[in-house]
């Protein structure tokens, strides 16, 4: 009879036991360094003082979405919808409010939380930040930055519209700024946003400066906060925050709102702030929205379109923003069917996440991080004529690549010689869709006409000219292209 084989018991025996200690040390240490190398980055300003980087220099696109109300409206399963939406459309930035706009003191979150007891900022309520933890650390997961507003506008300066009320003061904004610093120290996907679509008096601004003070504080040092401020529309030559704090030590960029009209010469207010001293990055961080009534008056003058936003954003940067907000009417309310609706939005956030104009920003990110950023200037003198303001032709260049903007595809003249090269390879861009069309091989020198394939309303066309011996690849959307934070 056969008696079958008794199996061998796996034993450890001690000397092997020590070993199997170390390594599963050792593997827990090599995994902390690969999160560690996975980290998203802090984020400073450039030595040139135009754009934002990481820690090692590498430049920073920013494109930002205005989700104003995501702390407040939205559930934990519905802002990872948002946040894993915009990451796939090649957002970089989310703009986000601790004390939000739509009466965001006193109606619950989600879960039925508010943010402070009995309206006081020295007294935040731990459950409501929680939440505001969960979708700061999923956007941080996702590579995402947040640029967190403390609070709305409305909170320190209610104006003639708004919930409020009115809380803050220079004391107790400072304690706020202090402990929302702290609580987001280690947060490097954090770049802190003052103000909330208010032009700030005197009284005002004293209490911002306390809070960017404490927020400063809060977080360690000047040099571990980026910080802006989101203003009111305000006239071409005010520019915006730069109006009221450009001298600040703590404002390290400047921020416009242009407004939610389609002709209103973006390319002069970006230059205003442009050319201010000292130096500092500036963007648009609140302009027309898709979906939105223009000019507040959708009877009269209509709903704006994706072709709007395209083109305030080429506008935008090519006239010298280092990057540029997106908005979109119906996602930065989170409108829902059973929400008040606000200046007749069209479609619930969650249809709205993709309507064309959001999909169509990741090829302004393609282009932009297809060239060396940090050289990058605006320079008319690249073309020779600018057109008007409903076809108007905006140029930017760095030292051995050119782009032209050409908003409603007319005929492009270029001034050559302005960038390297004895010869140049050209090409369009197409807005719309990312796609590349050839033109040909010129001469870097003299003048020379370039002509898009098609003209006209919602035809627009950037040119893209280098110089032959750089051997610049075309910008191709693809998530694993873009530059990595």
């Amino acid at each position: 009879m056969l008696v079958p084989r008794k199996k061998k018991q796996s034993i450890i025996k001690p000397k092997n036991i020590y070993l199997f200690i170390y390594m599963k040390q050792l593997l827990t240490i090599c995994f902390s360094l690969l999160l560690t190398l996975n980290a998203i980055a802090q984020l400073k300003v450039s030595d040139n003082k135009r754009y934002l980087v990481t820690a090692d220099k590498k430049p920073f696109f920013w494109l930002g979405d205005t989700a104003w109300e995501l702390f407040h409206r939205l559930t934990r399963e519905e802002a990872d919808k948002y946040l894993k939406n915009r990451v796939d459309k090649g957002f970089t930035v989310i703009q986000a409010v601790a004390l939000a706009e739509l009466d965001g003191l006193h109606d619950p979150n989600p879960y039925g939380e508010i943010p402070l007891e009995n309206d006081d900022p020295t007294k935040p309520r731990e459950a409501y930040f929680q939440h505001v933890d969960y979708i700061i650390n999923k956007a941080e997961e996702l590579g995402l930055y947040v640029g967190l507003l403390p609070t709305w506008g409305d909170k320190v300066f209610k104006d003639r519209w708004g919930a409020g009320p009115e809380i803050f003061n220079v004391d107790n904004a400072k304690v706020y700024g202090k402990w929302i610093g702290n609580r987001y120290k280690n947060k490097k996907n954090i770049i802190w946003i003052m103000g909330g679509d208010r032009v700030p008096d005197d009284r005002a601004k004293a209490i911002w400066r306390s809070m960017a003070a404490g927020i400063e504080e809060g977080v360690g040092g000047t040099n571990k906060a980026v910080m802006t401020f989101h203003p009111q529309p305000n006239g071409v030559d005010e520019g915006g925050s730069s109006a009221y704090f450009h001298s600040d030590q703590w404002l390290d960029l400047n921020m416009l709102q242009t407004g939610h009209c389609r002709e209103n010469n973006i390319w002069d207010r970006i230059q205003v702030v442009y050319n201010r001293t000292p130096v500092k990055p500036v963007l648009d961080g609140e302009p027309l929205y898709e979906d939105h009534p223009v000019c507040f008056n959708a009877k009269d003058l209509g709903t704006s379109s994706a072709y709007d936003i395209r083109k305030h954003a080429y506008l935008d940067v090519f006239a010298g923003a280092f990057g540029h907000t997106y908005g979109c009417h119906d996602v930065w309310q989170m409108y829902a069917p059973n929400r008040t609706p606000i200046n007749g939005p069209h479609f619930p956030w969650y249809v709205a996440l993709d309507l064309p104009g959001a999909g169509q920003m990741k090829y302004l990110r393609s282009l932009m991080e297809s060239r060396p950023m940090l050289d990058r200037i605006p320079d008319q003198t690249l073309v020779k004529d600018a057109m008007g303001a409903n076809d108007r032709v905006q140029a930017t260049r760095g030292k051995d690549y050119l782009f032209v903007y050409s908003s409603q595809g007319k005929p492009v003249t270029v001034n050559m010689g302005k960038i390297a090269g004895k010869e140049v390879v050209a090409f369009w861009y197409n807005p719309k869709n990312g796609e590349s069309k050839d033109i040909g091989r010129f001469s870097n020198t003299g003048q020379q006409v370039f002509t898009p394939s098609n003209a006209g309303y919602g035809n627009d066309w950037v040119l893209v000219i280098d110089d032959s011996t750089k051997g610049y690849t075309k910008p191709l959307f693809s998530s694993k292209r873009f530059i990595t934070y």
